[in-house]
This record gives C-alpha cells, sequence and structure tokens, in this order.
C-alpha cells in the first residue's frame, strides 16, 4: 500500500513560497514499514491521477479556500481503487461534507499526529472508519516533520512549528475554536532540531507556522496579579519563560538564518520581547491590523487593538526594533465608508509597513462572523449554479461573489474596486522601492522586490479580480518570476551544522 498525501490547489506556479508543513508532519506519523510517503503539493505541479493505485491510501488535506479541489481529488483517488482520507480545518469543521462530495472513506478530525498511524492500518486491514477523532493533543505529542523528502529547490522558505492555538476570539478567524485557546507550546529542543535540520538542507528563511507566536501579553500577567491567582501567573510566567528560551537559542543560529511568524499588535507593548525576537533574527511578523478605525475594530471583535495615530504609533514600534511587519487589513466591514480606504492605505505607509494585504470580508466556517451571516440567510438561502450561498465554497470559482454582506452605503462591486485600488497603490513599482531603502545589499533589494510582486499577484489578482484574463495573467507572471527568485532566498547548505546548547 502506499502512501500518497495532497495538498490541493487549482493554481500551480512550480515554486511555492512556504512548505505545507502538514504533509512532512503526516509523513513523519507515516510508520516507516509503508515506505516513504509521496508528496504532491498542486501549488507546485497538478496530480497525476495515474500514480494512483489500487489499494493505496490517498490522504488530503484541505481548508475552506481548497475544499472544491480537494473534493474533486478525492474522487479522482476513490475511482482508481484507493482508501480516501480528508483531514485539515474544513474536514475538521465539516467531515460529512468530504464523505459525501470528496468520496472520502474516512475523515480525520483534529490533530491527525497520532491517529493517523490507526487510520492507515484500518485502511489496510480493509476496516476504515468514517471518523477518527485527533482532537487537541499535547505539545509533546506533535511530530516533528520529515524534512528529509523535501525538494529543496521548489520551495523560497521552510516553515516550522512552535504552538498551536490563540487566545484571543477575534470573530473573522476559527483558530481558537479548531485548534482551541490553551497556548500548546513545543519543547524549545524539538524546535531547534527542525530548523537546524533545514539549515543543514540550505534554508535560511524559516516561517514559524504559529497561530500566534505571543501568547502570554504583558496585560494577561497583569491581570493574573491583580487577581492574586498565583496558579494562573505561574502558568503564564512558564509560558513566557519558554518563548524566551526558545529566542535565545533562535540566536545562535547561522546569522544568515531569518524567520517570521504570526503575532497580535499588543506584542509592541512588549520591549523586552521585541528585542528578543530582534536578537533571534525574526524579522518579520504578520500582525493583524484588520481596521484602521474604532468601528471597524468593534466590528470584528478586536477592541484590544489601538487606531489612527495610536495604531500608527504602535506599528512603527516593530520596526523600531527591528521587526518588519505584514500588516493585514478587513474592508467591507459594516462601518466601512468610502474614505476607509484612502485611509488604509495611507496608515499603511505612514506605519512603515515592509508589506500589506487587504482582503475582503468573508464569512469562514468555523467563525462567529460565518454563524452570524449563515443565521441571517435564514433556512432557504440564496443559490448560485444551485448551490446554497451558506456552502459558497462549493460555488465554482468563476461565479463566486467577491463580498458576501450587503454593505450599508456601498455596493459589492465598489468595495472590490476600491479594494483593489489599494493594492495597487500599496504594491506599485515606486511604493515597493522607496520600502526597500532599508536593504543594504543590491541583492536583497531585488529580492524585496521580486517576493513584493510575486506576492501582489498571487494574493490579491487571482483572489479580487473579476476579469479572468487577468487571473490567468498573474498566474502566469508568478510562475516566470518563482524560479529565480528562490535562487535568491536560497542558501548554501550547512551539512556540520551542529544544534546550539
Amino acid at each position: 500500500m502506499n502512501i500518497h498525501l495532497v495538498n490541493p490547489s487549482s493554481v500551480s506556479f512550480g515554486t511555492a513560497v512556504i512548505t505545507p508543513r502538514w504533509q512532512y508532519v503526516l509523513a513523519a506519523a507515516t510508520p516507516r514499514h509503508y515506505g516513504d510517503p509521496i508528496l504532491v503539493d498542486e501549488t507546485l505541479a497538478p496530480i497525476n491521477p495515474e500514480s494512483i493505485f489500487p489499494g493505496d491510501a490517498v490522504g488530503i488535506g484541505i481548508h475552506t479556500g481548497n475544499a472544491l479541489r480537494g473534493y474533486e481529488i478525492g474522487k479522482i483517488a476513490r475511482n482508481r481503487g484507493a482508501h480516501v482520507i480528508f483531514g485539515g480545518i474544513h474536514a475538521t469543521l465539516y467531515p460529512e461534507e468530504a464523505i459525501e462530495l470528496g468520496a472520502a472513506h474516512s475523515v480525520v478530525k483534529g490533530d491527525g499526529d497520532i491517529v493517523w498511524a490507526q487510520a492507515l492500518a484500518d485502511c489496510q486491514s480493509g476496516v476504515p472508519q468514517k471518523i477518527y477523532a485527533g482532537g487537541q493533543i499535547e505539545a509533546r505529542e506533535f511530530a516533528p516533520a520529515r524534512w528529509d523528502l523535501i525538494p529543496r529547490r521548489r520551495y523560497m522558505w521552510a516553515s516550522v512549528q512552535t504552538i498551536r492555538g490563540c487566545p484571543k476570539h477575534c470573530s473573522f478567524c476559527s483558530v481558537w475554536r479548531t485548534d482551541g485557546q490553551r497556548p500548546r507550546q513545543r519543547a524549545s529542543d524539538a524546535v531547534i532540531e527542525e530548523i537546524v535540520q533545514l539549515r543543514r538542507l540550505g534554508f535560511r528563511f524559516i516561517a514559524l507556522a504559529d497561530d500566534n507566536f505571543y501568547p502570554v501579553t504583558l496585560t494577561d500577567l497583569n491581570l493574573a496579579s491583580q487577581q492574586k491567582n498565583t496558579v494562573r501567573l505561574n502558568e503564564l510566567n512558564a509560558i513566557r519563560a519558554e518563548r524566551f528560551e526558545l529566542m535565545s537559542r533562535l540566536a545562535q543560529l547561522p546569522d544568515d538564518t531569518i524567520f517570521f511568524t504570526q503575532i497580535t499588535m499588543e506584542a509592541a507593548e512588549d520591549p523586552d520581547f521585541l528585542d528578543a525576537m530582534k536578537a533571534a533574527r525574526i524579522k518579520g511578523a504578520l500582525v493583524g491590523v484588520e481596521s484602521v478605525t474604532p468601528e471597524g475594530l468593534k466590528d470584528v471583535y478586536k477592541d484590544f487593538n489601538l487606531a489612527g495615530e495610536s495604531l500608527i504609533e504602535r506599528l512603527r514600534t516593530f520596526r523600531r526594533h527591528g521587526v518588519h511587519v505584514l500588516g493585514s487589513f478587513i474592508f467591507g466591514l459594516p462601518s466601512d465608508r468610502p474614505e476607509t480606504f484612502d485611509a488604509t492605505a495611507a496608515a499603511a505607509i505612514r506605519a512603515d509597513l515592509t508589506f500589506a494585504q487587504f482582503v475582503m470580508l468573508s464569512p469562514f466556517p468555523g467563525t462567529v462572523d460565518f454563524t452570524r451571516w449563515e443565521k441571517g440567510l435564514g433556512k432557504n438561502p440564496p443559490t448560485i449554479a444551485g448551490i446554497p450561498l451558506t456552502r459558497r465554497w462549493l460555488i465554482p470559482q468563476a461565479l463566486r461573489p467577491k463580498l458576501y454582506w450587503d454593505h450599508p452605503v456601498m455596493s459589492a462591486e465598489e468595495i472590490r474596486a476600491r479594494t483593489q485600488a489599494v493594492w495597487d497603490r500599496f504594491y506599485s513599482f515606486g511604493s515597493i522601492w522607496k520600502r526597500s531603502r532599508f536593504i543594504k545589499s543590491s541583492r536583497a533589494r531585488l529580492a524585496f522586490v521580486l517576493i513584493s510582486k510575486i506576492y501582489r499577484q498571487m494574493y490579491a489578482d487571482t483572489g479580487i479580480a473579476t476579469d479572468s484574463a487577468r487571473v490567468t495573467w498573474s498566474g502566469r507572471w508568478v510562475r516566470w518570476l518563482a524560479k529565480p527568485c528562490r535562487h535568491l532566498f536560497a542558501g548554501t547548505p550547512m551539512p556540520d551544522l551542529q544544534i546550539p546548547a
């Protein structure tokens, strides 16, 4: 029985920015007597159905964005006589859908690190269970990724996870429901071993693929102290101490090793943490800004963020501590007005953001927003191509709406066009070149310009544009640039690199 692990994608670029980590984790969780799994990442190249044989096991990991393509692959695999197993955040939320539409024999809900081996054994015995409850396992049980299987010349960045779960409860995010609000933090030994393995292979840019790299805020500590909750305070201090221990060990790695992660804006209140990030060469972080107005932050249950001039100053704090920010903004909130778009673009520029992304409000399954939206559409929601709008991910890509809520003052097309204009403004060549002035090396500056353009094409045109020709052109443009760009990020393999104490 051959094991296939498939990362679905409707668009293939030949080269990808970041590794799909789940494939390498499940590869590690695959018992060795099955042999090495066959890894197929469709962001690189489409799957070859003829590689699947009767009796094989095909694991397909899906999120909402690639679920439809995942179901297509599931039906192909089942038609070829393979056992089909779905997993991932979307399959966890909608296991019956994966069985009905994806031809799944089984669905793994939650973490697959442990139950994956049982699912394979049951498939081999011919008695696959319908549901495998992976749950939320403890950090000590996380499987380390099998990076020996990675095609080194196909990815710009590798990825290592240090923690699962996020204590926040943002209305547009499902992580706190699917991964939990209790941070499950890996020991630094396990994290460092993976990173050293990747650096030995030549990867010097590594994403710390965490739900929230900053799980304990100063506010959390102060609140526990004020409440005289000694048990809670000790727990929080232990988590914080482990974060600092990890960063101190990252700082001992070769100087050309660069990290990127995801954190909340509250980290800007914690200069000690930011200084530790700088020493560890965590040079970039995705920060969820969401909105530049107080009203917008209330719309998404994120009023712990700041707005206006205070927001700009808070974001500049990251830059002063050597951490470059990829700011994430949401358009289409009920409080947004036409002037919000220009104000957001101006704030992103004034705040010295290195990168930014501007997304339109979409209801994702498992979120508070989705529950509220689904309830508002009632028992008989509108349909497109015979598919209820509440199952929007099943609607063919070309027919999907760009906005799912009626806005009080703007049409969906106006919001889409204004969002596209903000992308165009922030990622114009002149704006990118101006932002690149902080880079001293001409090679690194060229890499910054190329990755900025690739990021813009991959995440703006392909997701927002309504013109199919523009979408096709963007995909082709990325394929042309991705390969030379990857060479700019590659490092020299260091096979003799030792694990720092």
